[in-house]
């Protein structure tokens, strides 16, 4: 299975992993798995250190090495994935999650997020 992982599902997998579900958690370990991490999360990440709503040591960059260090691929932004958030509902405005929902659905992609919003989405859903 190919797991996209929301930005706060990496975080609390890196920091605060008792929030995790053991399914999720399970899910993430499996080797079966291939784990994905979009770029739009690091910026994500970025924004919020940068307006101090998030504090992770050494921000975006460190982020990044920790994301492959754990043995994630990091999922570049691709084009269609652009083209592709104009035509998902707006059932919220989260620019981040509408890039996730719109990576996920173009890849196939079961996205691991505990998020109520990205949950009225059709999209496959791990929690």
């Amino acid at each position: 299975m190919k797991l996209l992982l929301d930005t706060h599902t990496v975080l609390w997998f890196f920091d605060d992993v008792e929030k995790l579900p053991k399914p999720v958690y399970d899910a993430i370990l499996n080797p079966e798995n291939d784990k994905y991490v979009s770029l739009a999360s690091a910026w994500e990440v970025a924004i919020k250190v940068s307006i101090k709503k998030l504090n992770f040591e050494g921000g975006a960059a460190n982020f990044l090495e920790t994301v492959e260090d754990n043995g994630f691929v990091i999922l570049p932004i691709n084009p269609e994935y652009v083209k592709r958030v104009e035509g998902i509902p707006f059932y919220h405005r989260d620019p981040f999650d509408r890039m996730l929902i719109a990576s996920a659905l173009s890849e196939g992609m079961s996205l691991v997020s505990s998020d109520e919003n990205i949950q009225k989405y059709d999209v496959d859903i791990t929690w």
